[in-house]
């Protein structure tokens, strides 16, 4: 029966070809997107995960109560980690991490650029980076220990056999010792880095870490099995008040894993953060291959005039509806296994191409999971795709088959067209949504940050430049090219350094007031061409500009001080600060938040980047030049640049990728679409053969017919466009509330989705209206 069943099928395939292949290529597109969408939703939830001990693994948070808001951070006091790992007894390991950065490690004249970072003596015991040499307990046992990864010991000695013991230079500096290897970090790590060092070692150069008003590492920790971790929270919440009274911090434990989707938190509420893409995708590839089925079941209930001849006899001769679901469902799930097949090849070739646009490493492996992924999807496209019709076209009954009395319902009328109009709103809400997107970024790409970011390039300071700054500067300005350069504490993009510890009169005592510290050099405001709204800048060479601040409007704004320049500010209860201009506000965090309070002090020994703007125009041959200074001045090291422009965009990344796919997704749901109108307007034009030879006989015009045969589809179209305007609107505003810099919402998003969908739909319906309309009567006439 089943054999049968499948040399039907065939049959059928080979009989009505265009049915076929308008459904074998609409399954396929729908299919390969969802694979697409599967392999990196499946990358995405996989990110941290893999640490054995997961379930227990927690990081420090602090709520961070301020005057108007709750702000939630993961940067905490640099010796929390040794105090709760001693006082907290549910507490079984804890250690405290800096943040990773490149660093120049050295053998001898061989020099190699690594990310590593700073970390507690447990780390190993509570993070699974398997060591291929040392022990867990004992790899960073001593301060001047280094554990090194399976890459970078190649890179470094050529082999990881008989590397414990041996030196490392750091930074051309200082030396650490092998202590350890740890295999690669894998790709499904949010951190990634080449090595550790240990944190004890930090603590020696950075004193300010052992201040429980002072925040920055990270603390992580591993909780003993069965602990309630609300109970603990309640109890630790008021932890670090305990040891600064002046604390504004409520301090909490959350799940590691929670790390990368769930990172995004407002007024000291969790709200979201790369979950919210992944949800949003995933919605995204259901009505993708909800479209594709679609399109199989209009074009085969739609054609079911062509089977129920088939139908009626196979009844009478005794089949029973059983058999003939069975074998209407075997064609929809042979359609499905091919579509898979060739969905298979497409993914395989293109997965580069999909790597590129997420930046991503994903692997095509057929493990378990990925095979389930695939049977399912294949079972739910066959069923989903070929139930209607095999419960549509078993249920007619023989005798009025056979006396041709059956006829297309009213009903299964409008099923089609409501399934049309349901794949057009969900096509026209993605093309709104693509729009919306590019037009959010572009702004936020375009838009005037109150200062100037383009041709400006800035790289870390160390080496020869940290020792001799100055002089550094002042050759550097020399270089063909070098319009300006200076150094700053900051790169720009994001909140780097902040403190409340501000005082001036009229302040309430009890606000708490975050202000962003900005510590710079002089010419650096000139440098950024940032605007002074009173007073002036810093002057060159004036010593005594370091008792001096500057503050933007924010700022002054928030103080509630009239005619600021001239009155004195206290910071830290250690320095009175005179003020001496204010700039306009600039924006140095991305465009999801307002612009916050910021100061600037001259403090040139606290600066960490220069930063140097360069010709227009002479980009290239200025960077050549600055590269040969730079290796001549700080031999060992490399220069390693960045474009402020560049790393401004880069805060953007997650949502301009989240734009170039749906970009994709949403021409591919319109193609799926037009296919499925392609194959109607071809079976209504067939179904309507005489009628088109009659009316050109009484003198019918090719467009009339044209006309007559796409007016049907132009009203489904239109009532898709309706639905589609308002669900759109309310899916992009929604995404917009998380700018506080966004565009406004303009009628052409709307109006240019809905034209675009529309025409597509004439062209498509257009074409096959054309063709038929452009028979010879006399063949559309001929008796059967």
């Amino acid at each position: 029966m089943f054999n049968h069943s499948l040399l039907l099928a065939f049959r059928n395939f080979k009989k009505h070809k265009v049915s076929f292949f308008i459904n074998l290529i609409g399954l396929t597109t729908g299919i390969a997107c969802t694979l697409f969408i599967y392999l990196w939703v499946n990358d995405e939830l996989k990110k941290d995960q893999f640490h054995q001990k997961s379930d227990r693994l927690y990081r420090a948070m602090e709520h961070q109560q301020y005057a108007e808001e709750i702000m939630t951070t993961s940067s905490t006091p640099g010796i929390l980690a040794e105090t709760i790992a001693e006082e907290i007894p549910e507490v079984e390991y804890a250690a405290t991490t800096t943040w990773v950065s490149p660093y120049t490690l050295s053998i001898k004249d061989h020099n190699v650029k690594a990310e590593g970072y700073h970390v507690g003596k447990d780390y190993f015991n509570i993070f699974s980076y398997p060591l291929i040499h040392g022990d867990p307990d004992k790899v960073l046992a001593d301060k001047m220990s280094m554990v090194i990864s399976e890459e970078l010991a190649n890179n470094l000695f050529g082999t990881t056999e008989d590397v414990i013991g041996k030196m490392v230079e750091f930074q051309h500096e200082k030396s650490f010792m092998v202590s350890g290897v740890f295999e690669n970090v894998p790709t499904t790590s949010s951190e990634q880095f080449d090595f550790v060092l240990n944190f004890e070692e930090y603590k020696d150069d950075n004193d300010w870490v052992l201040s429980w008003g002072n925040n920055g590492p990270k603390t992580y920790l591993i909780l003993h099995e069965d602990t309630d971790v609300a109970a603990l929270n309640e109890k630790v919440a008021e932890y670090i008040k305990g040891k600064n009274e002046e604390s504004n911090v409520t301090l909490f434990f959350a799940p590691y894993t929670d790390r990368y989707l769930y990172s995004r938190y407002e007024n000291g509420v969790q709200a979201g953060g790369r979950i919210e893409y992944i949800q949003i995708f995933s919605v995204i590839a259901g009505f993708i291959l909800l479209i594709a089925c679609i399109n199989f079941m209009n074009l085969s209930t739609a054609r079911a005039s062509r089977r129920i001849k088939e139908v009626g006899v196979k009844k009478a001769l005794g089949a029973k509806r059983g058999s003939l679901i069975t074998q209407f469902l075997a064609e929809s799930m042979l359609i499905a296994i091919l579509s898979l097949l060739v969905a298979l090849i497409i993914v395989f070739i293109l997965l580069p191409q999909f790597n590129g646009i997420t930046d991503k490493q994903i692997e095509f492996a057929f493990d378990s999971q990925l095979l389930l992924a695939l049977l399912s999807i294949t079972l739910i496209t066959g069923l989903v795709s070929g139930s209607y019709p095999a419960l549509y076209l078993s249920g007619f009954r023989p005798i009025k088959v056979l006396k041709g009395e059956v006829k297309s319902s009213l009903g299964e009328l409008w099923a089609r067209r409501g399934l049309v109009i349901f794949q057009f709103t969900l096509s026209i809400i993605l093309i709104v949504s693509v729009v919306v997107i590019f037009k959010q970024i572009e702004f936020v790409q375009n838009k005037n940050l109150g200062y100037d970011k383009e041709n400006i390039i800035y790289f870390e300071i160390n080496g020869a430049v940290e020792k001799n700054l100055e002089t550094f500067l002042t050759e550097m300005r020399k270089v063909p090219g070098v319009v300006a350069a200076s150094s700053i504490g900051h790169n720009l993009v994001g909140r780097q350094n902040n403190t409340s510890g501000l005082n001036w009169d009229g302040k309430d005592p009890d606000d708490l007031i975050l202000f962003e510290n900005v510590r710079l050099n002089y010419g650096m405001i000139e440098t950024l061409k940032l605007e002074m709204v009173e007073g002036r800048s810093f002057m060159d060479g004036n010593i005594s500009d370091t008792s001096k601040i500057i503050f933007n409007e924010t700022a002054i704004k928030i103080m509630g001080l009239e005619d600021p320049i001239g009155k004195t500010i206290r910071l830290w209860d250690e320095y009175d600060m005179e003020i001496v201009g204010v700039v306009k506000d600039f924006h140095f965090q991305s465009f999801h938040e307002n612009v916050n309070p910021l100061f600037f002090r001259l403090d040139p020994d606290m600066t960490w980047n220069v930063m140097a703007r360069i010709a227009k125009g002479e980009e290239k041959n200025t960077i050549a030049e600055l590269t040969d200074f730079y290796q001549s001045y700080n031999a060992g090291f490399t220069f390693d640049y960045h474009f402020l422009d560049k790393s401004f965009e880069e805060q953007y990344n997650a949502e301009l990728r989240v734009a170039v796919l749906s970009r994709y997704f949403a021409a591919l749901a319109i193609l799926i679409s037009c296919l499925g109108l392609y194959g109607l307007a071809a079976f209504t034009a067939e179904r309507r053969l005489k009628e088109i030879g009659i009316r050109k006989v009484l003198g019918s015009s090719v467009s009339n017919i044209v006309l007559l045969l796409s007016k049907d589809f132009t009203r489904m179209v239109l009532a898709s466009i309706v639905l589609a305007i308002p669900i759109s609107f309310f899916i992009v505003n929604t995404w917009l509330e998380r700018f506080a810099y966004r565009i406004d919402m303009e009628i052409w998003y709307f109006a240019s989705a809905g034209l675009l969908a529309l025409f597509i739909a004439w062209i498509t319906v257009g074409l096959q209206a054309y063709k038929a309309a452009s028979v010879n009567p006399t063949k559309c006439l001929r008796s059967e």
